[in-house]
């Protein structure tokens, strides 16, 4: 071949058949010769190794399985795959899951995501079902309390936490990271405010913890110092919204608190303790009483002696009065003296008067007022020496000792009149008795109360133009007052109650008054008549309701005289005779025989007979001693048929 056509001597010349395709042309456009013509044979000469030229080959290698621009293609079609297989899936998930809560979701800790939505109602109700009646535990600090969610008015409200759980999310990259994450959803809560802040406000006192001040301890007679301590509030405009958020989650619901200060800084105790408490014990402290001394070491003093703060970071010294009484009156109560009330000896027909005697106190507040400051002056001054006061006079109050310079207070003292006077009881003139009245029959259990409140009215005195309340003086009639249980009707039935028998008192003192003239102001008779009361002519009372009040209508005081015996009760009236008092009983009418009332198995069930029901007007007859007028006074009573009680027909 000439050098025109490009081949070098060496060269081998491929022969090649004219009529066949130039096998070069198919190698550059990707096919294959031997593919074409397997029976081909080509014959391609050597190359030499020293010759410096490249291959005439290579520029054919890299392209030879590709057309030009298929490496841009190959990406784009498998970036298109990938996409439309991603879209399938999608489209798929979305298909499949349509219906059911998104994935990953949970509700206070149960986990419901994927499943259909009456599935995960019934898993919310199985597994949250059990905490909606358990006690909450409420955390205020380091302060716990519990709450009854059912009383709090707390309900679950599945349908409205699965509507706040939501629709499946179209977003794709929520769907997929939905794979590898949970979602927390709060449940939703119905709630009652009213009943939830009542349940709130019953918690606060295990919650609150008030501030507690600095004071000063004494550790024998050495003062110590307590720190203050800042106090705590629940804030109670976000607490209830606290427990609604999270009374489901298990652990403990942490309240808001609100932090309340303290004053007393720990510079303000330490002067306190060099200024105040170590010359407060530096010594003993003096009471001069009347004729006799207190004297209080330096550990009595530790018992009374208070520090409070005094607004300003710092203490101020202050006394318990009553650790200081009891520090004190040992050594003093002898001086005081009780009151006693004037009285009347019976020995006939009239009465002596029995004076009445002062009492002499000592005034607390004011003998203690001064107690602090002489613990401030100097520990080593003399005892002050013993006082003794001059004599009082009737009605006024004791002389005191002189002011005190040293460690030394003066014990005040003041008289107590008597609740009857001598000279109330003089004024009666030629007393005599004037009214009285006895029953009798009673238990045990009601004879004590007869008893507890004939002491409490004896030696009473109704001042002239003044009213009688027998509720008002015997005060409460319960057992700190000395009363018991005891029997009374209930209901027509027996039965118990507090202070039973007090009403045959009470019918024993109106008959005595109804005897005596006194104006009957308030009274009442039993419902049923009671065989050993005379018939319209006696009193019930009962505490807060019933009263019996007798007025003295006279110009001098009249006195209450009590007797009781195991089987009696006898109450006597003293004055001047006004009146000569006589009854007049009427017939019984409207007589009504007594129905039958069986109170089966009652265990407190006590048979009794029964009484017949009637009417039955009583006359008072007085007749004025003075003029002879006859004034005439008619009651009329209706007593209703006390039934026949039975217990199980016996």
């Amino acid at each position: 071949m000439s050098a025109t056509g490009g081949h070098t001597p060496e060269e081998t010349v491929v022969d090649t058949d004219p009529a066949e395709p130039d096998p070069r042309g198919a190698y550059e456009a990707g096919a294959d010769p031997e593919a074409t013509d397997p029976e081909r044979t080509a014959h391609l000469g050597a190359v030499p190794e020293s010759d410096p030229r490249p291959h005439a080959a290579e520029p054919h290698q890299h392209g030879a399985h590709e057309a030009p621009g298929s490496s841009r293609r190959r990406p784009l079609l498998i970036g298109a795959a990938v996409v439309g297989l991603l879209a399938v899936l999608y489209v798929g998930d979305l298909l499949i899951s349509s219906t059911d809560v998104p994935r990953g979701v949970a509700v206070a800790g149960v986990e419901i995501g994927g499943m259909s939505r009456p599935e995960a109602e019934q898993e919310l109700r199985t597994q949250l079902g059990g905490r909606t009646t358990r006690p909450v535990t409420l955390a205020a600090a380091q302060s716990t309390a519990t709450l009854d969610p059912v009383a709090a008015g707390l309900e679950l409200d599945v349908e409205g936490t699965l509507a706040r759980a939501g629709e499946q999310p179209f977003n794709p990259w929520t769907r997929l990271t939905s794979l590898f994450g949970t979602r927390d959803v709060a449940p939703v809560t119905r709630v009652n405010p009213f009943a939830l802040g009542q349940a709130l406000d019953a918690a606060r006192p295990a919650l609150d913890r008030p501030a507690v001040e600095g004071t000063i301890r004494f550790d024998g007679v050495e003062p110590v110092g307590v720190p203050s301590v800042p106090g705590q509030v629940v804030d109670g405009a976000t607490a209830g919204q606290a427990v609604v958020d999270h009374w489901l989650d298990g652990p403990p619901v942490a309240l808001p608190i609100t932090a309340t200060p303290v004053s007393v800084t720990p510079e303000g105790i330490a002067t306190a303790i060099d200024q105040l408490a170590r010359p407060a014990v530096a010594g003993p402290l003096t009471v001069v009483g009347d004729a006799k001394n207190a004297t209080l070491t330096s550990r009595a003093i530790t018992t009374f002696l208070r520090f409070r703060p005094d607004g300003r970071g710092g203490l101020v010294a202050a006394v318990d009065e009553p650790a200081a009484i009891a520090a004190m009156e040992p050594q003093l109560g002898t001086t005081e003296r009780e009151p006693r009330d004037a009285s009347l000896q019976f020995g006939g027909p009239q009465a002596t008067v029995v004076p009445a005697v002062v009492g002499r106190e000592i005034d607390w507040p004011r003998t203690l007022g001064g107690v602090v400051e002489a613990l401030g002056r100097p520990a080593d001054g003399p005892a002050p020496p013993l006082f003794t006061p001059p004599p009082t006079a009737p009605g006024t109050d004791p002389a005191s000792p002189p002011p005190q310079s040293g460690r030394a207070v003066n014990a005040v003292y003041t008289t107590t009149q008597p609740r009857v006077t001598t000279e109330s009881l003089e004024s009666l003139g030629p007393a005599e008795l004037i009214g009285e009245f006895t029953t009798r029959g009673f238990k045990p259990d009601s004879g004590t109360n007869i008893r507890r409140v004939a002491e409490i009215v004896n030696g009473a005195i109704i001042a002239p133009r003044s009213t009688f309340s027998l509720n008002g003086f015997t005060g409460p009639r319960n057992a700190a007052n000395g009363f018991v249980d005891a029997g009374i009707i209930d209901d027509g039935a027996p039965g118990r109650g507090m202070a039973g028998g007090t009403s045959q008192f009470a019918t024993t003192l109106y008959n005595a008054s109804y005897f005596a003239g006194l104006r009957n102001v308030e009274h009442k008779e039993h419902s049923y008549w009671i065989s050993r009361y005379p018939a319209g002519r006696e009193a019930t009372v009962f505490e807060g309701s019933i009263d019996l009040r007798q007025a003295n209508d006279g110009d001098t005081p009249i006195y209450i005289r009590t007797q009781w015996t195991p089987s009696s009760i006898t109450v006597q009236l003293y004055g001047i005779k006004r009146y000569e008092v006589t009854s007049e009983p009427g017939p019984r009418t409207n007589v009504t025989p007594p129905t039958t009332r069986d109170l089966g198995g009652n265990p407190t069930c006590t048979p009794s007979p029964g009484s017949e029901g009637f009417t039955i007007t009583d006359t008072r007859v007085l007749r004025d001693v003075r003029t002879g007028e006859v004034r005439r006074e008619p009651r009329t009573v209706r007593y209703e048929p006390q039934p026949t009680v039975t217990c199980n027909g016996q």
